[in-house]
């Protein structure tokens, strides 16, 4: 038999090797927390206006739009003919688009005081007129077209697409500069696709046609508004300051339910949130309805059984079974019973 010393000595040894092996395993990694959802997951506007039609594509799925949906980053916002839609975002920026008109919120980042206010809005057809607020006037606000890039600094304008507008096309690109709803007259700064200073416009009722030249450069031609077209463009500059004041409303009542509701989640994948789709609810059970009741023979679980009134209990382990039928005793033979 070993002696004590040599006992300890290889328990001695033990210990050191399984130590050693200890020591020679990697640490495990810890587990990557779950992210937190990105801003770009929250809102940035509502829908202030609808008349006709009008549809969102978010995550390539087009679902159409009703007052009051949510907008977020990257949506496409589609009218159909004959239709028309009012946006506000949440520094009370608002764009109405008219029939068969498209535009895409590539960039929006507002934060009331905040230094790095921008947005960045792509129109890609149709007519749209915008009423400017905060991020025009305290950050970087861009609207972007086939031909021109369009710096805003506070103040109402008329965009033109037409259909098949390109920087290859000929189709021309108007844009026009009109008073705020006070009365006050902004600056549009425009310029070229690549950035190159086209012009500017700081006088209400002017606008510019962005119009190929030689070399494929484009320039900003001084545009004539006729009468008719001013009457026409007046008209859509009242319905977007008229969304635009609604629209300050309906953003200010869904920021406050969800600052009233933190636990709601207003992720743009989850398909709860997707506009124009209601979440199920469950039946609600009509006044005087009973609920559901035990069928008879079938067994009640225990601690349920409750005792009648004016009735006897029942003992544990009784089914619930209907009152027997109480029968007359049948007539004698050759005897008709009496009724």
């Amino acid at each position: 038999m070993p002696s004590i010393a040599e006992a300890a000595t290889a328990a001695a040894e033990a210990t050191s090797g399984s130590i050693k092996l200890a020591q020679a395993q990697p640490a495990q990694p810890p587990a990557p927390a779950s992210p937190a959802p990105a801003a770009a997951d929250e809102p940035v506007g509502n829908v202030a206006t609808l008349t006709g039609s009008a549809s969102v594509t978010r995550n390539k799925i087009a679902t159409p739009l009703k007052v009051q949906d949510d907008i977020y980053r990257d949506d496409v916002l589609q009218t159909a003919a004959n239709s028309t839609l009012g946006v506000t975002f949440d520094d009370a920026t608002t764009f109405n688009l008219t029939a068969n008109a498209r535009i895409t919120v590539d960039d929006f980042v507002y934060q009331d005081g905040g230094k790095q206010n921008a947005a960045l809005f792509d129109i890609a057809r149709g007519t749209v007129a915008f009423a400017a607020a905060s991020v025009a006037k305290t950050g970087n606000m861009k609207i972007s077209t086939p031909t021109a890039t369009l710096g805003i600094r506070g103040t109402t304008g008329l965009v033109e697409v037409p259909e098949g507008a390109s920087a290859s096309s000929a189709n021309n690109v108007a844009i026009k500069l009109y008073p705020d709803a006070d009365g006050r007259v902004g600056q549009i700064e425009v310029n070229d696709r690549a950035g190159a200073r086209l012009g500017f416009l700081t006088q209400g009722a002017s606008g510019f046609t962005i119009r190929p030249g030689a070399g494929g450069r484009f320039g900003a031609v001084p545009l004539l508004i006729s009468p008719q077209q001013a009457l026409r463009d007046q008209g859509i500059v009242r319905q977007v300051h008229a969304a635009q004041s609604v629209g300050r409303q309906i953003v200010s009542r869904q920021r406050a339910l969800r600052q009233a509701n933190p636990g709601r989640n207003n992720l743009r994948n989850n398909p709860a949130r997707q506009p124009g789709v209601q979440r199920p609810n469950a039946a609600p059970q009509r006044p005087g309805q009973p609920g559901p009741q035990n069928r008879p023979g079938q067994l009640q679980p225990p601690g349920s059984l409750q005792r009648q009134p004016n009735g006897p209990g029942l003992r544990p382990g009784m089914q619930n079974r209907p009152a027997p039928l109480l029968r007359r005793p049948a007539a004698p033979k050759g005897k008709k019973e009496r009724r």
